[in-house]
This record gives structure tokens, sequence and C-alpha cells, in this order.
């Protein structure tokens, strides 16, 4: 497939290339007419492909050109012109100077929660209007997503949508991003709304958490996983986030459509409560203090930026008061901690064993164990104090790298501590 630039696409001329896809590249360009900077997407035709690839091709192209000035919403990338010619198809769109939300899907450059379901608040009222107009969009994921330069949100390529109306004969197969694909969709089921909402429910997952709730090394596994398998909750991979956030997520990636969100309407209903508790909860320390934070701590001097993140998104910042006991001899447990402010005391029956001081951690040997082990000491706070609380249950599922970066330091700590014990030996004898 090959599209040689020139100085102009029909009437426009080209200012450089923007973006390119499988079958399609897009041109940052300039409308003279209506003085304004444009994007155009030009499909690839592959002249070489078999007929019934080249039919899909076309397809794909013919439901995303009906859309030209039929969709006009402040969420939705405009569309002004489409271009169907032998030798090359184009749309002309409303260019977004900006970036797509993949930007902001690892660990490491996550938005703020609050921006997050603000983000997806809009995207539902986009692809609701969408909806109502007999158009399903069958792509969701962040890539389709913009953030504009001043923060706006908008929906794009609707190249894999199709008309419900011409459902029956205009089925397009095989469109999609399979991690992101609906179960109905892999199993090239007649297709309705809920498949978008599935689809912006794992997006919504990805933003939150910077994970893919299915992760598999081939994509028929992966397809497999999508079928049969039920993914970590969010809030297993980021404990803060409120309970009904975490409930909204998942109910938008249900496997049966039955117990799925019926409309985008109660989609929206349940996040727009999500997002009032997120405004009742009041600000907290941001993110990027505590990276800032734990980074000065020796303790995380191996892990890179990356790990480091992911450790503060499954992590539970947390404040006790003197006094207060985070673990207890005898008890059972799932948690470890990391000391950010304020000393910890570690006694055994009542018998002081040691003091513990910010940047270090304890009661780490439960992510070790297999199961739910019983506390050997108890753990007091002096005065005070500020932890990070993360769960067993969390790291392992956390990425290898970060699980990596936890153990190593863990075993430079453990050695420090045995150098430590003999040298009180050596000095007891």
């Amino acid at each position: 497939m090959k599209f040689e630039i020139h100085e102009t696409i029909g009437k426009y001329p080209v200012l450089r290339e923007i973006g390119s896809g499988a079958t399609s590249k897009v041109y940052l360009s300039r409308d003279p007419f209506a003085n304004r900077d444009v994007a155009i997407k030009v499909f690839l035709f592959d002249r070489h492909a078999d007929a019934s690839q080249e039919r899909l091709l076309h397809k794909s192209f013919v439901a995303e050109a009906s859309l030209a000035g039929k969709l006009n919403h402040p969420h939705i990338v405009d569309i002004y012109d489409a271009v169907v010619e032998p030798d090359r198809s184009y749309l002309v769109m409303e260019y977004v100077p900006g970036t797509t939300l993949e930007a902001h899907a690892d660990v490491a450059t996550l938005l703020p929660v609050s921006k997050v379901v603000e983000i997806i608040f809009k995207c539902i009222r986009a692809l609701e209007y969408a909806c109502r107009h007999g158009v399903i969009h069958r792509d969701i994921k962040p890539g389709n997503i913009l953030l504009s330069e001043s923060g706006e949100t908008k929906v794009s390529d609707f190249g894999a949508s199709f008309q419900l109306k011409m459902q029956e004969t205009t089925q397009i197969s095989g469109v999609g991003s399979p991690a992101y694909m609906s179960p109905e969709q892999i199993r090239m089921e007649p297709l309705t709304h809920q498949t978008d909402i599935y689809s912006l429910g794992v997006t919504m997952y990805r933003l939150l958490t910077g994970r893919l709730p299915f992760v598999a090394s081939t994509q028929a596994a992966l397809m497999y996983a999508i079928l049969n398998t039920q993914p970590p909750r969010p809030a297993t991979l980021r404990p803060e986030l409120p309970g009904l956030l975490d409930a909204v997520v998942m109910k938008a990636m249900e496997k049966d459509p039955a117990a799925r969100y019926q409309s985008w309407l109660d989609f929206g209903k349940d996040l727009s409560q999500a997002f009032a508790s997120l405004r009742m909860a009041g600000a907290s320390v941001s993110e990027s203090e505590r990276f800032t934070k734990l980074r000065d701590f020796p303790f995380f001097s191996g892990f890179n930026d990356v790990a480091l993140w992911e450790l503060i998104r499954i992590g539970a910042w947390r404040t006790f008061g003197a006094q207060a006991s985070l673990i207890r001899e005898g008890e059972t447990g799932d948690s470890f901690y990391f000391l950010v402010e304020g000393d910890v005391d570690v006694t055994l029956s009542g018998k002081l064993l040691a003091s513990i001081k910010p940047g270090r951690c304890f009661g780490e040997l439960i992510f070790f164990a297999d199961k739910a082990q019983r506390r050997t000491s108890t753990v007091t706070a002096r005065g005070a104090i500020t932890v990070m609380e993360v769960r067993a249950e969390a790291m392992r599922a956390a990425t290898d790298s970060l699980q990596s970066a936890f153990t190593k330091a863990c075993m430079r700590i453990l050695i420090e501590r045995l150098v430590y014990s003999n040298e009180r030996l050596a000095q007891a004898a």
C-alpha cells in the first residue's frame, strides 16, 4: 500500500504527516477557503489485496464517509468533507492539537482520577449522541480519544462504525482492536451500542490503572481470556479508587450484555454519582508529591520511574495516630507497609525488638507467603505516622518489573538485618 505525499490533496495544501495506521495515513493540511487547519485521513487501499479484503476496506471507508455532516457534537471530531475516487479516498476532519489518551494509558503517565472520570463522562455523552443517530463506533480505545491542548475531549475515528439500519446488509467483521473488543464482537454476533459500552469500560480500566484487564502472549489467548476469565478489579490494582467507581468499571465490562449497562444514560448516571463522591472526598496529597517523597528513600533506589509510579497506583496512603497498632502478633493479614513519616516500634510479647524509621518497609514477608499468615510481631506507631499500605494480592498482580524491583529491595534489607544481627551477637559474645 503506497501513497506519495504531494503538495496538495485535492484542494488542501499538505503541511506534514501527523499519524499512520495499517490502512490509513493522516496529514495536517490547510483549508484555504475556511482559513483553518484540517486533518486529512487518506485510506490506503491495497491494489494487490484479495477481493474480500478490498471490499472490507471500502466498506469501512464508506461507513465513515457517511457520517460527514451528520454527527455534530462538541465531543466528536467534526468531518468536513469526504472524497471517494478510484485511486484514492480521504476524509477531511477537524484538526485537534493535542494527544490521544494513549499518552496517559501507562502507569507512569496516568491522569488524576477526577480527570479520567470527566473524560469518560464526555465520551458517554458523545457516544450516546452517536447511538441516537444510529451509529456504533466499534473501535473505542485510548488511541481514538483525543485530549486537546486546552484539556477538551474528542472521540475520533468512526471508521469502524456502521449504520444500525443497514446492519443486516453491511455487517463488517474483524474491525476493532482485540484488547478492547467485547465478547459479542469477538464472536461476530450482531452488535448494539453495548459493544461500545464494553470497550469504553476497558478504556476506563486502562486509564485508571495503567493496565489492560486481559493480557496474553497471543491473540487467540487474549480472545479466550475476554470470553472466559474475570479480570482483577481496578481497586485491586489501585486500592484508593472509590468502591462506586470500581463497580462502575466492572459493570461496564460485564461479559453478558444483559448484566452490562443497558443504556448510555444508565452508565452516565452511575458515573455522575462516582464523580460526586470524588468531589466530596476533597483533595489529598497529589501523586506527583508521593512520587517525589518515595524517590528520595534509599529503599526505592533500584526502582525505575515506571515501577515506582505503579507502586504508587497500587498503594493506599494512610495516616495513624500515636499508639495505633498496624500489625498485631497472632493476627492474620494481607498487607505490608512503607513508612513515609514518623517512627514505629516492633515488639514481641511486649518486648521491643526494633524501631523503624521513615523509608523502611515492614510486614513485607506476607508477600512471599503463598497465603495469609499469622503475624509474628506487633508494630505500633510512636506518634502520628503516614504509611503507604500495599496489599500482597495487589503486588502479586503487578508487573514483573515492579515485583522484581521490590524483591531485590527486600533482599537488600534482609541482608542488612542479618549483618546487624551478627554484629550484635558478636558484641554480646
